[in-house]
């Protein structure tokens, strides 16, 4: 049974819906079925630890029934232009880290989401009160990159925004190095020890206080699933 429909040309979606985990799982699913009803016995549950391992829990909060989940989202690292040295090189901007940021339980327009006192541009996923979208940020600022003058955004401040009480319900902070400035002499020996580097970035605690207004969510033409933080 040869594919005869036409193909899709995703345009800047490669670089938006894709790079987040919860597309690409939903996309995966779909090849799945696909497969599975070609007749290979195939479970979507075999495939979960690799999701797991590329795009790995950072952390979650709930406050008044309302959850958010903070998980690593995918990030194209751009080859810089040629540069003199001994030779020539070529440098690799590293700099910039996306993250994807999951809400289950959210009223609208009650509820809003905000990133360093920005409203995220969060998108329905077909379930009632589930929303996504991911935060594009600087995570390093080294002297060869792709607007140098940008500096960090972390650690970054999550806060779940009552509008009708102008308050922050809750939040979470996240860092992009050990927030006490722990620093690392050797790689992780295991998955535990990667996996617990990886939590003590996040922290459950850490929101906004006093009175807030946030503004109306800025989307972009190209990017509708993507916050940039630089921008």
């Amino acid at each position: 049974q040869p594919y005869k429909g036409n193909l899709v040309r995703w345009g800047t979606d490669i670089h938006d819906r894709w790079m987040l985990p919860h597309f690409l799982w939903s996309d995966f699913t779909d090849v799945i079925s696909d497969l599975k009803s070609s007749g290979f016995p195939l479970q979507d549950e075999w495939f979960a630890p690799h999701l797991e391992f590329r795009c790995p829990y950072v952390g979650e909060f709930s406050q008044r029934n309302v959850n958010v989940e903070l998980r690593t989202a995918l990030e194209p690292w751009h080859v810089l232009g040629e540069e003199g040295a001994q030779g020539a090189v070529r440098y690799v901007d590293s700099s910039l880290e996306r993250l994807q940021i999951k809400v289950e339980g959210m009223i609208d327009p009650r509820h809003v989401l905000t990133v360093n006192g920005r409203t995220l541009p969060l998108h329905l996923t077909g379930v009632n009160g589930e929303y996504v979208c991911g935060v594009r940020f600087r995570a390093w600022q080294p002297p060869n990159c792709l607007h140098p003058l940008i500096g960090v955004h972390a650690p970054m401040t999550f806060d779940l925004v009552d509008t009708w009480n102008k308050r922050s319900m809750g939040g979470c902070r996240y860092h992009v190095t050990h927030p006490g400035g722990l620093s690392y002499d050797n790689f992780p020996v295991n998955a535990y020890t990667a996996e617990s580097r990886r939590l003590a970035h996040f922290e459950s605690i850490g929101h906004s206080w006093g009175p807030m207004e946030p503004s109306a969510p800025v989307r972009s033409r190209e990017f509708p699933f993507t916050m940039d933080l630089r921008a």
